[in-house]
């Protein structure tokens, strides 16, 4: 692999997969100065290093991404923040996703930089069904599941008009050491008894380690010419049984998986029936929604082939070596 050389703008730095992207760059020789960019910074999610420079701020905030330029020599941007949600306005999706990547945009214009990853999402794809081996070609839904999807997709959009050498990538399903979104949440909804098998518990899916994201991330700043300009999957290429995933993690972590299952209909007819009360009279987020539904229960895998092509990705740690790190990272911080 080429190496990195030079200084890095990392945003979402403070997050998941921010976190351990930057965990990672800090250990190359010659990745120079990174950038770490978030809105908060937990004392346990700091790494202290002399290439690191915290700047806590605000995205949306025009003056403050033009002093991360100002202030920085910044030869790439990998762009991680966002709010993922399965809920909420298109104002607060617009105001997270979208308005930070014209913000980034415009400043990584006039001072030129050599390359900006992006971190986008296959829920761009979604569309209630299930999907199989989806390809980047493949058309995407006429409708966005929901906002989150709408505005990632507009910022891939974004991107796809600028002038920059740029790569967008769409990972699927995060898993590992830090993972404070998937796996936390379905242990929460063991501990408060309301985890139950959505569907036949037959549906399959990719579940990806975090640990080859990052690979993905760090092969996208020196990938060759030829990769950029286009937008790839990322995932192990290695779909697993989604209830089994599941089911496994939460014994490895001493609970009691369910064992209860609910039709997908009368799950998504639920689903709707909150999405509706949530929206026009309680204005607060649902316990479930169709998206959520639909992740649970419906079979989703995609095509990594053109990542394989083009910027030479390989799945090194495999979904059960994800899970595991994950269950000790879990046990030692929350026993």
């Amino acid at each position: 692999m080429t190496e990195i050389q030079g200084n890095i703008l990392l945003t979402g730095a403070t997050g998941f997969l921010g976190f351990r992207t930057l965990e990672r760059l800090s250990k190359l020789d010659t990745v120079e100065n990174i950038i770490a960019c978030g809105r908060t910074l937990r004392p346990e999610a700091k790494i202290d290093s002399p290439k690191i420079h915290y700047q806590l701020g605000d995205l949306t905030n025009p003056d403050y991404v033009r002093s991360l330029f100002e202030n920085h020599k910044i030869d790439y941007i990998i762009h991680c923040a966002a709010l993922s949600s399965p809920w909420g306005t298109y104002q607060q999706f617009y105001q997270t996703n979208v308005l930070p990547q014209r913000n980034l945009i415009k400043r990584a214009e006039e001072h030129q930089i050599k390359r900006f990853v992006f971190i986008s999402s296959p829920s761009v794809y979604s569309n209630f069904k299930d999907r199989l081996n989806v390809k980047e070609s493949d058309p995407l839904p006429a409708k966005s599941v929901n906002q989150y999807a709408a505005t990632k997709r507009e910022a891939e959009i974004l991107l796809e008009k600028s002038t920059l050498n740029w790569i967008s990538l769409r990972p699927r399903a995060l898993v590992g050491r830090g993972d404070t979104v998937i796996m936390p949440r379905v242990i929460r909804a063991v501990n408060e008894g309301r985890l139950k098998i959505i569907g036949n518990g037959e549906n399959i899916a990719d579940l990806t380690p975090v640990s080859n994201v990052v690979d993905a991330i760090l092969l996208s700043l020196t990938a060759p010419s030829s990769a950029l300009g286009k937008v790839y999957n990322i995932s192990n290429g290695n779909p697993v049984r989604l209830w089994d995933a599941i089911q496994k993690t939460i014994s490895l972590v001493g609970l009691t998986p369910p064992n209860k299952k609910v039709p997908a209909s009368v799950a998504m007819t639920a689903a709707s029936v909150m999405e509706f009360l949530a929206r026009y009279f309680t204005r607060k987020e649902p316990v479930f929604t169709r998206y959520g539904v639909s992740v649970l229960a419906q079979s989703f895998t995609m095509d990594i082939s053109l990542a394989r092509e083009y910027l030479g990705y390989e799945p090194h740690q495999s979904t059960e070596e994800a899970i595991e790190e994950f269950v000790d990272w879990y046990q030692a911080n929350h026993s």
